[in-house]
């Protein structure tokens, strides 16, 4: 089915406090809005109007969340629901989840969990892929070393063995995990991923095996984890090399037996699940430091996948920028510029560290304060040297001349960025395109002193 932009949503709920709470949100971001009081109203909304996106309660008094879901699947597979719950009942979430739900969430449900999960519902329809890349999913390139990898990604789908993708931060782990789950034969299964980086380590366990009421401090209800939520489908471990040494064990045991119990309770639950596992920082290495265990890390590696760096894949840079350009253009609602050969040129002697996430803000900016038909060489300019201006001289970095090694040039672009914000590790790794992790691993590999930087 083909969407009409803005984006729309429906909003199921029999609460009108809530129906109306989320409208004025979901409005006051752009979405184009309905609402229904119940599922039968629901479900002739659904038979007359188109839908990127469906929040349903899941108790109500005419049916539930479920059905709801089931019609709009009737009338559009490619919208996406997420189901709100005031119970948190397990066998519900599990329910949702292996029909095809994109999220469930618990009430209370702050704008802020619900505008992350729409975003990441408009991902894919936003991302949409481009005629010469329908062989590569949403992934965007040319470069035969990045054709290889969707290729070996393409051999894995096919298998159930689990995957371990290593590459830099911003290069796209995740969007080549998505597209081994898409063709899989999992596709029509759960999608599911946690980073392992994100979740706070004493919460980290409970994210991933679930726990019983009572379990801990604040469990009040039940709550099912991603493995019990992926089961049938495919399950991400996100920056698996931050997986906490004392939690490895269960996981492996997880991996092995493809069983666990929640937390709180003695009942194993089994699950039928893909694992794919993602990395920026090199595994092997962490063993031999013992950081990681090695079982852990040969249970995970079963097919090792990479991606090149957007430094080694200098062909596809005017290919991605272009790429960009229409997107964010039409975004801002007008037409999308054309790339001057200089700015090109400019583009392509760039090193860019924070690799294709990097090159996306970038071009986010160029587009958002200079709406022209033409991106020139001043348009680089003007945008890179935000970034980029003169170091103060106490904390100018080594000298680099041609011929330097890659990693040298990266730690000085990493030292004047740290310089220019005044240590500010966030700010550099906002204008760096990469995460705060990233940051802090980059700044401890290159051996830069931590305390420096705040």
């Amino acid at each position: 089915m083909n969407f009409a932009q803005p984006s729309s949503v429906l909003i199921v709920d029999d609460e009108a406090g809530i129906r109306t709470a989320l409208r004025v949100n979901f409005a006051r971001n752009g979405w184009t809005v309905e609402t229904a009081s119940g599922v039968t109203e629901a479900a002739r909304l659904l038979e007359s109007k188109e839908f990127h996106l469906v929040v349903s309660d899941m108790r109500m008094p005419d049916g539930n969340g479920l059905e709801v879901m089931r019609s709009a699947r009737k009338v559009s597979p490619s919208t996406a629901v997420i189901l709100l719950t005031a119970f948190g009942s397990v066998p519900d979430a599990v329910q949702a989840m292996r029909g095809g739900a994109f999220d469930y969430l618990t009430k209370p449900v702050s704008f802020e969990q619900l505008e992350e999960a729409a975003a990441r519902v408009m991902q894919p329809v936003k991302d949409a892929i481009r005629p010469d890349t329908s062989d590569t999913g949403s992934i965007v390139g040319r470069a035969p070393q990045l054709l290889r990898a969707i290729s070996r990604a393409r051999a894995a789908s096919s298998t159930d063995a689990d995957v371990l993708v290593e590459a830099e931060s911003g290069t796209g782990k995740e969007l080549l995990a998505r597209f081994i789950h898409e063709a899989s034969n999992r596709a029509r299964k759960p999608f599911i991923a946690v980073n392992c980086a994100a979740v706070p380590e004493h919460l980290l366990e409970s994210e991933l095996f679930g726990h019983a009421r009572g379990a801990f401090t604040g469990a009040t209800t039940a709550k099912p984890g991603k493995f019990e939520l992926a089961n049938g489908g495919t399950l991400l471990l996100d920056e698996i090399g931050e997986m906490p040494l004392n939690l490895q064990p269960k996981l492996l045991r997880a991996l092995q037996e493809r069983e666990f119990e929640r937390l709180g309770e003695t009942r194993s639950i089994k699950v039928d699940i893909r694992v794919i596992a993602t990395t920026n920082v090199n595994l092997a290495s962490m063993v031999d430091e013992g950081k990681f265990r090695s079982d852990l890390y040969y249970r995970l590696n079963v097919i090792p996948l990479s991606i090149p760096a957007l430094k080694d894949r200098a062909g596809d840079i005017e290919l991605l920028a272009n790429y960009f350009v229409e997107k964010f253009a039409a975004k801002l609602g007008g037409p999308a510029p054309r790339l001057s050969a200089e700015f090109v040129d400019r583009l392509n002697a760039h090193n860019w560290p924070g690799n294709v996430r990097e090159l996306g803000n970038f071009m986010r900016r160029v587009c958002s304060l200079h709406p022209s038909v033409l991106l020139d060489a001043d348009c680089f300019d003007q945008e890179f040297q935000t970034r980029t201006k003169a170091i103060p001289a106490a904390a100018s970095a080594p000298l680099v001349i041609a011929g330097a090694p890659i990693r040298q040039l990266e730690r000085v672009h990493l030292e004047n960025t740290l310089a220019m914000t005044q240590g500010n590790r966030t700010q550099a790794a906002e204008m760096l395109g990469i995460s705060i992790r990233t940051m802090r691993n980059r700044i401890r590999e290159y051996g830069l002193p931590p305390r420096r930087y705040a």
